[in-house]
């Protein structure tokens, strides 16, 4: 099997390891939280925020040394204006993966770990702020254990998770939004004291995704074309699926197609390929991880194509026999960002030539 790249491995093991990931990452039904939503727009403090499990870190004012888990959490610190008081990363986003100027800020950040930022070295990094995009866990594998909040917390380390995708296994009910992605940002944007930008790049998200929902969004359930998400990279022996629990099952809600493993509770899965036969998908994107140039991409998208083309088991798909494949990154849909609105947009128009622009 294909080793998995990182944000695989670590959001598969907190739906398998973690027990008390909690709810509260957001479903669009309410499980989304942060009394930090309350000042965000004004940057006052103190201001409060919950992790999963509802325990409380309070700030007397912004942070200036943060260290950020990996890409993800690196990228809204970046977008937010706040990137000069992140002294450090894990998982750094390969070089040209970010827009223009972000890409340029992101070359300035020490890397503290290829992956996995070792527990000593978070701990003497000097940070006063650690954002885990992932729950914590003992990574195994040879990879660490991550630090107890007793740990952080005699080194001087507030400890703060996006709780979309920390919190999403346990969550009580589907995500079918963006809110708590919204709500990740906004409570990133109160912490840093730039809520003002916060509710810029919320608002901005929203307006994406309401011109999609005005396009498509009546569209009957039956009429909907479903969808699976083909996560290559995660291997092919045994496919990795996400369920309705990952913010990957809103995107695809959300730009009107069916996840053709939307009945499964949690983030992620292991089946069987006549799982994937028995839904027999209309559409499948080709999940690949950025490999940072444009022209690898273009490479990883084709083999994972030409892989489901040679298959004896999906090559009859219908989806596989019509060309049905999306070319959108893995990142772009399974992890909180900003641009996760655009994947909305950028898949709607796929399914939906005409209607959406």
């Amino acid at each position: 099997m294909r080793s998995r790249v990182w944000w695989g491995t670590a959001a598969v093991l907190c739906g398998l390891l973690v027990a008390g990931c909690g709810d509260g990452g957001g479903s669009g039904d309410g499980d989304q939280a942060g009394p930090a939503d309350e000042k965000s727009a004004t940057g006052d403090y103190p201001v409060t925020v919950t992790d999963c499990l509802g325990a409380k870190a309070t700030f007397s004012k912004a942070p200036e040394r943060i260290v950020t888990s990996n890409a993800s959490s690196l990228e809204l610190l970046l977008r937010l204006g706040a990137g000069d008081n992140v002294i450090g990363t894990g998982f750094p986003p390969g070089k040209g993966t970010l827009p223009g100027e972000l890409d340029a800020q992101a070359r300035k950040v020490k890397v503290l770990g290829q992956s996995v930022i070792p527990k000593e070295k978070l701990l003497g990094s000097g940070a006063d702020l650690y954002i885990d995009t992932f729950a914590s866990m003992n990574m195994g594998g040879g990879m660490g254990d991550a630090p107890t909040e007793e740990e952080f917390k005699a080194a001087g380390i507030k400890h703060i998770y996006l709780k979309s995708t920390a919190c999403a296994a346990q969550n009580k009910r589907p995500v079918t939004d963006l809110s708590a992605v919204e709500a990740d940002i906004t409570s990133l944007g109160a912490v840093t004291g730039t809520g003002a930008k916060a509710k810029e790049l919320v608002d901005g998200m929203k307006k994406k995704v309401d011109t999609v929902r005005k396009a498509v969004g009546r569209t009957a359930e039956g009429e909907r074309p479903t969808y699976f998400f083909f996560d290559y990279d995660a291997g092919t022996k045994q496919p990795t699926v996400v369920c309705n629990r990952q913010i990957a099952n809103a995107v695809i809600t959300l730009a009107g197609a069916r996840n053709v493993f939307a009945d499964c509770d949690g983030d992620y899965q292991q089946v069987g390929w006549e799982d994937v036969i028995s839904r027999n998908p209309d559409w499948i994107q080709l999940g690949v991880r950025d490999r940072g140039s444009e022209a690898a991409n273009e490479r990883a998208f084709d083999e994972a194509r030409k892989w489901l083309k040679s298959n004896p088991a999906t090559k009859g798909l219908k989806a596989v026999k019509e060309g049905h494949f999306l070319r959108i990154g893995s990142e772009r849909t399974t992890i909180a960002g900003v641009g996760t609105a655009d994947t909305v947009r950028a898949i709607a128009k796929a399914l939906y030539p005409g209607k959406v622009g």
